[in-house]
């Protein structure tokens, strides 16, 4: 795991359940804990954020009917939007990533994906493109129509992926840098009803690992690089065997050396502790620990690799983890009052 370490912390949550918008924390590099600076309601809903390369320019979706996505310097000591949030031309933003030169937002509700141009001094352009996905899936309720969860560059940085839950497929595109129009380069299909949720690449490039919402599996797909393409191998139970109450898996983060996997599941309210063969290839469940708090949205790791860090939706709270270096479990380490918390991402 790595050593370093960042000094401010951002939360995002979601204002029309009460909460604070973006939050900025100082983090001590000793113990982890956060301790809140202040906050920006500029933007709805600020369900999930990404920091620019430099650290100075950290980007927001606006999850709402009428999707938006924002910029905030965050040079001072608390964010501060750069112009107007803008629409994405897509309804409920779930997710961003930088690409390209560009921002690449997953809309859930509309099921597409909307790419914005960045401008030099970080702030956002109007939207280049809007792709849309097509696609249903068995279950009536969440599957009617597709649903894009995530999004995220490869680790080549040649290739952009999406995730959506409700037509079972990640889908790779190929983004243009000088126009930002996204061109569909490859689907792979999931089993049917598992509902796709969050994917993560293994650090060695070969693998990724999708986490599954509508089942509480991980699925271990192979990926090649050079041809854009995965290929599915199976799921893993994230889950004991006879838990007992729901279980809706959320997010999915996997060491830096490669070695641990944990996911966040909601319902039972627990962390998954998953071990890593040398190649990546068969995750093996070891342990679930209790999350600390009630519907654990997200799921972050520290940049030291030290800590993990839960942001608990519902019973409004952030509480991070010390990771055994050697067993991979989390140990609770302290916790903030953070009402309808939805992410924490280090600056």
């Amino acid at each position: 795991m790595g050593t370093s370490s960042a000094a401010r912390a951002f939360i995002g949550s979601f204002t029309t359940a009460g909460g604070h918008g973006i939050t900025a924390a100082a983090v001590d590099e000793e113990t982890g804990a956060l301790t809140p600076l202040g906050a920006s309601a500029a933007v709805l809903n600020p369900s999930f954020l990404a920091p620019s390369p430099d650290g100075t320019v950290l980007y927001a979706v606006g999850e709402s009917a009428q999707g938006t996505a924002a910029a905030f310097d965050i040079s001072g000591a608390l964010p501060r939007r750069l112009g107007e949030a803008v629409p994405v031309g897509g309804a409920g933003p779930t997710h961003l990533a930088l690409a390209a030169g560009h921002l690449v937002t997953a809309n859930y509700d509309s099921g597409s994906v909307t790419v914005l141009p960045v401008r030099p001094d970080g702030s956002l352009g109007p939207a280049a493109s809007v792709l849309e996905h097509r696609g249903s899936g068995p279950d009536p309720d969440r599957q009617q129509g597709p649903h894009a969860h995530q999004v995220l560059a490869d680790p080549s940085g040649r290739w952009v992926v999406s995730v959506d839950l409700g037509s079972d497929s990640v889908r790779v595109c190929e983004l243009a840098p000088d126009t930002g129009v996204l061109r569909p380069h490859s689907e792979t299909a999931l089993r049917p009803g598992s509902g796709p949720r969050h994917l993560a690449f293994h650090p060695g490039g070969r693998y990724a690992y999708v986490l599954n919402e509508l089942a509480p599996t991980l699925a271990v797909c192979r990926w090649d690089a050079g041809a854009g393409t995965f290929e599915p191998l199976g799921e893993r139970p994230v889950v004991e065997d006879g838990a007992s109450g729901e279980a809706h898996p959320s997010e999915v983060v996997v060491a830096d050396d490669g070695r641990f996997l944990w996911a966040a599941i909601r319902g039972q309210d627990s962390i998954a502790v998953l071990a890593l063969d040398a190649t990546g290839e068969k995750p093996v469940l070891v342990a679930t620990v209790d999350c600390g708090g009630h519907w654990p949205r997200d799921l972050t790791l520290d940049p030291s690799g030290r800590r993990l860090y839960v942001s608990n939706e519902r019973s409004g709270d952030v509480t991070w983890f010390d990771i055994d270096a050697a067993t991979g479990i989390p140990t609770p380490a302290g916790s903030i009052a953070a009402p309808a918390a939805s992410c924490v991402v280090f600056c």
